[in-house]
């Protein structure tokens, strides 16, 4: 069964990488330490020497294998190189090309390669440059969204896509909880990738009022608002808090450019200006109108109703798919009886 591990991982549930640093060591090692795969966000810009820290931190804190996700639209190329010189047990990657070249320097690492993509044309290219796995991301997932296919339609296509390759699938979008989970499974998934909920964890680095505003708000929008000018072209999904909502129809001129600052962060050790309607989500350590930037969060929101450690996360979704699937297999069996 899917929780009984995928890519050499002890289940398979990933904790998706949640930017531009809140899948910090802590939460990487945490996930890691419970069986699962944890993935550092590497940052947007070129810091090698930086990242190579990020990972040592997470080893002292954890003897398990674990990842790091890049973000291909924005500068990597020394950025993977550390990765690969430090040969973490999976590099993932988004938002650009998985290319032939790209997996080869992977391997030869002895590092596995895992793409995430939006479209069934996505992971055809996938398949085709011989990757070691593929996260299929629906349209209901939280951050920045590629695609435009809900999940329970998109995954079973990449499922028959990659049949006789012995590449696992996992899903991405909207997943929560053990249904979530138990029905991603059912539509031929080998693993589940959460964002939202390992966002709404002890572990997790962003802000104390952003994880109550994930237990507080139930629903959530797909817009373009926030970042329009750094990453354009790059939708996302968002919490319909009251901010977002009053500007939720923002002209499509418009973008934090020349907005006012209303707050400050220390993003991966560099201290920034975070301006009206900009991409940066709130961690730990932003100050200002935290009420007013943005928070990024999936359709699956609404089921999250506490803070949770990590570990916790994950015995819940492993223990309740465990029984979901025993007391399936028990209905059956009745029936069977029956008849």
């Amino acid at each position: 069964m899917g929780w009984r591990g995928i890519l050499g991982f002890e289940y398979g549930i990933v904790q998706a990488p949640l930017g531009p640093d809140i899948s910090g060591p802590e939460l990487v090692a945490a996930v890691a330490n419970a069986g699962g795969l944890g993935l550092l966000r590497a940052p947007d810009w070129e810091a090698p020497d930086y990242l190579k820290q990020l990972i040592r931190k997470t080893r002292a804190l954890t003897d398990k294998p674990f990842g790091v996700a890049v973000v291909l639209a924005f500068p990597h190329e020394e950025n993977i190189r550390a990765i690969l010189e430090e040969k973490v047990a999976v590099l993932q990657v988004y938002w650009g090309e998985c290319s032939q070249d790209l997996v080869l320097q992977a391997h030869q690492a002895g590092v596995k390669i895992v793409p995430q993509v939006g479209s069934f044309e996505e992971a055809k290219k996938a398949v085709r440059v011989g990757v070691d796995a593929i996260i299929v991301q629906g349209l209901e997932a939280g951050g920045h969204v590629i695609g435009q296919d809900g999940l329970i339609t998109l995954l079973p296509r990449v499922v028959d896509l990659v049949r006789g390759h012995k590449i696992p699938v996992i899903a991405a979008g909207g997943i929560v909880d053990e249904r979530g989970y138990v029905a991603a499974l059912a539509l031929g998934a080998q693993g589940v990738a959460l964002g939202t909920r390992f966002l709404a964890t002890a572990e997790s680095y962003a802000h104390p009022l952003y994880k109550r505003k994930l237990v507080e708000l139930h629903k959530t929008e797909y817009t373009d608002v926030f970042g329009r000018a750094r990453w354009p072209g790059a939708p996302h999904r968002v919490l319909k808090t009251p901010f977002f909502m009053d500007w939720r129809n923002l002209p499509s001129h418009e973008n934090e450019t020349n907005q006012p600052i209303i707050g400050r962060s220390l993003i991966h050790g560099v201290e920034k200006e975070i301006r009206r309607f900009a991409g940066t989500v709130p961690n730990a350590t932003t100050t200002g109108d935290i009420e007013s930037m943005v928070m990024y969060a999936g359709q699956g929101v609404g089921l999250i109703r506490e803070i949770l450690p990590a570990s916790a996360v994950i015995k819940r979704l492993v223990k309740g798919a465990q029984d979901l699937i025993q007391e399936e297999f028990s209905s059956e069996k009745t029936s069977e009886e029956q008849i």
